[in-house]
C-alpha cells in the first residue's frame, strides 16, 4: 500500500466537506465526473485539468518538464502524470474510483451525494454506511457515541477492505 490515502467522511458536516474535496480532486486531476478521465482539448493539445497548469505546460515549451503541485506535465508527451493512485483506484472498466468511506447515522447528506450530485457516479457503493435505523445522532453527542459503538465493527471492516 505505498502512498495510498483513504478519507473517511463522517457526519453531515464530514461528507459536505468531502464531496466538495472530490469534487476539486477530480477537477486537478483531470477526472469526469463519472470517473472517466477526460480527454485531451482539441484546440491546444493540452489535457484539460483544473487550474493554468495545462496553459502552463504548453508556454514552457518542450525543453523541459514543470512541476505542478506534485504533478509533473511533461511537454514532450503531452499529457500529465500526477499520480491519481494515490487519491483513486483504476476499476476494471477504467473508472476512477475515490479511496473515500462515506460514514454517517442519518442518510439525508450521503444520500444527496450518492443519488442528487453531479458527481453521484463517482463513489463505491460498498464505501457508504449508513445506520439502519436512520434517525441520526439529533445534535446530541451522548447519542452519537452510543450509536457508535454499536456500528463501530461495520465501519473498521469497510476500512480494513478498502
Amino acid at each position: 500500500m505505498p502512498r495510498e490515502i483513504i478519507t473517511l467522511q463522517v457526519g453531515q458536516c464530514g461528507n459536505q466537506i468531502g464531496s466538495e474535496f472530490w469534487k476539486q480532486l477530480c477537477l486537478e486531476h483531470g477526472i469526469a465526473p463519472d470517473g472517466m478521465l477526460k480527454q485531451q482539448d482539441d484546440c491546444s493539445g493540452a489535457p484539460i485539468v483544473g487550474g493554468s497548469s495545462s496553459a502552463a505546460a504548453t508556454a514552457a515549451g518542450p525543453a523541459s518538464a514543470q512541476h505542478n503541485g506534485g504533478s509533473t506535465i511533461n511537454p514532450a508527451s503531452n499529457f500529465v502524470d500526477d499520480r491519481k493512485d494515490v487519491f483513486f483506484y483504476q476499476s476494471d472498466d477504467e473508472h476512477y474510483i475515490p479511496r473515500a468511506l462515506l460514514i454517517d447515522l442519518e442518510p439525508r447528506v450521503v444520500n444527496k451525494i450518492t443519488h442528487h450530485s453531479t458527481h453521484r457516479d463517482l463513489f463505491n457503493p460498498e464505501n457508504l454506511f449508513i445506520a439502519q435505523d436512520g434517525g441520526g445522532a439529533g445534535n446530541n453527542w451522548a447519542s452519537g457515541f452510543r450509536q457508535g459503538e454499536e456500528h463501530h465493527e461495520q465501519v473498521i471492516d469497510m476500512i480494513d477492505r478498502e
